[in-house]
C-alpha cells in the first residue's frame, strides 16, 4: 500500500510538470487579463460543478481575502456559494440556469468569468459562458482532456487553459495549483514582491 502512495505521488509531480511546461505562458496571460479587469474596477465570477466548485470557491476566497500576504480585499464572488439561490433557480427554472441567471443579474461588460470543469461538457456550465459573452465578460476557462462542449464555445477574447490529462484527480490537482499560481501572479502584479 505505501508504494502504491508513492506512485500516486510520482503521477501528480508527472502530471504538474508537463502541464506546468505547456500552461505557464497561459497562467501568465490569464493573470495580466485578471488585473487590468481589477484596475478597471471589474470583478471576478466563479463557478464550476463539484470538485470544480470547491475549487472555484477557493480561488475566490484568496482574492477576497488574500493569498500568501496580507493585502487589499479583491472584488470576486464565487456563484456557486448560495444554495438558496441555486436551488431556487434550479426549483423554478433548470439546474441549467443556476449559474448563467446569477451573471445575467450581476456580471458587467469587462467582468470576467472563471470557470472550471474536468469534463468541459455540463450545460449549466456552458450556459454560464454564453450569459457571459451576452454581458460582454471575459472567460476565462480551466479544462482537460479535449475541452469537452466548454472549449468550441470560447471565443476570442476568451483564454482556455488546458489540463493534457483525462484523469480526475490530476486534472483537480493541477487545477489547483494553475490557481494558485494565478494568486500569486495577481499579488505580484498589483502590489509588488512580499
Amino acid at each position: 500500500m505505501e508504494q502504491r502512495v508513492i506512485t500516486l505521488f510520482h503521477e501528480s509531480i508527472e502530471a504538474k510538470m508537463q502541464a506546468g511546461e505547456e500552461l505557464a505562458p497561459l497562467i501568465a496571460q490569464a493573470s495580466e487579463l485578471i488585473v487590468h479587469a481589477l484596475l478597471s474596477e471589474k470583478k471576478i465570477l466563479t463557478c464550476g460543478n463539484g470538485i470544480s466548485s470547491a475549487q472555484a470557491q477557493i480561488f475566490t476566497a484568496c482574492l477576497v481575502n488574500h493569498f500568501e500576504q496580507e493585502r487589499p480585499s479583491l472584488p470576486a464572488l464565487h456563484l456557486g456559494a448560495d444554495f438558496t439561490t441555486q436551488s431556487a433557480i434550479g426549483s423554478d427554472y433548470s439546474f441549467n440556469d443556476i449559474y448563467a441567471k446569477q451573471i445575467r443579474a450581476l456580471g458587467q461588460p469587462g467582468d470576467i468569468l472563471v470557470l472550471l470543469t474536468s469534463t468541459g461538457k455540463a450545460s449549466n456550465l456552458l450556459q454560464a459562458i454564453s450569459a457571459a459573452h451576452d454581458k460582454d465578460m471575459h472567460v476565462i476557462a480551466f479544462t482537460a482532456g479535449d475541452g469537452g462542449d466548454v472549449a468550441a464555445l470560447l471565443d476570442q477574447r476568451d483564454m482556455e487553459l488546458r489540463i493534457p490529462s483525462v484523469a480526475k484527480p490530476r486534472i483537480h490537482e493541477v487545477h489547483l495549483l494553475s490557481l494558485f499560481c494565478l494568486c500569486d501572479l495577481i499579488d505580484q502584479q498589483l502590489f509588488g514582491g512580499f
